[in-house]
């Protein structure tokens, strides 16, 4: 919790307190605030830290996590190598509730169609969470390595277990043949919608 007496005042500030009014809110003298955001004390107790997140309006969690660096969208295009393997990327960690009747746990990358690129089910401004993956779970949307070119196709699972593509524009369904591979799963789509 190096970063807990920092992150202190910056929430003090941004909810317009001074140390003082915090101090009344959480039930501690001004001075005590001042020893919590220099880190003089570093240690605070639950209970204190519970009334520190209510006092500053904010959850629990924002006041102990270690601030986030900020995501920024990978390019998606249609050729190789994969937008996650050209460089350190981080990944994002997506709270279930906002992925429902997805089944899939671990790490995405944050992608959007690169400008001038053409996606099935994609366009131009959306944002795509991939779960980068070689392995079928269920059906749905997945980024399929084609060759050295890159696909989005919505695969099923037929009922001798062979694996089925569809594109957005052909509704019947392609083989799958041995130059295809799956190397991530599309689990949300975030779409601009003019207002």
């Amino acid at each position: 919790m190096a970063t807990l007496g920092p992150r202190i005042k910056e929430l003090r500030q941004e909810a317009k307190l001074n140390k003082a009014a915090l101090a009344r809110r959480v039930g501690v003298s001004d001075v005590t605030i001042s020893y919590w955001e220099s880190g003089a004390i570093r240690q605070i107790g639950h209970e204190r830290l519970v009334a520190l997140a209510q006092a500053l309006n904010c959850p629990l969690s924002r006041l102990l996590e270690e601030p986030s660096t900020k995501i920024t969208p990978l390019y998606l295009r249609s050729n190789l190598p994969l937008p996650w393997q050209q460089g350190q990327h981080k990944g994002i960690d997506l709270p279930i509730e906002m992925i429902p009747n997805q089944y899939w746990d671990g790490d995405c990358q944050l992608v959007t169609p690169a400008p001038g690129e053409c996606f099935d089910f994609l366009e131009e401004g959306d944002l795509v969470a991939i779960a980068p993956s070689d392995l079928f779970r269920q059906p749905g949307l997945y980024l399929i390595k084609d060759d050295d070119t890159l696909t989005v196709r919505r695969v099923e699972q037929s009922t001798t277990g062979e694996l089925t593509l569809q594109s957005e524009i052909c509704d019947h369904a392609m083989a799958w043949t041995p130059d295809c591979h799956l190397v991530g799963k599309l689990v949300a789509i975030w779409r601009v919608h003019p207002l």
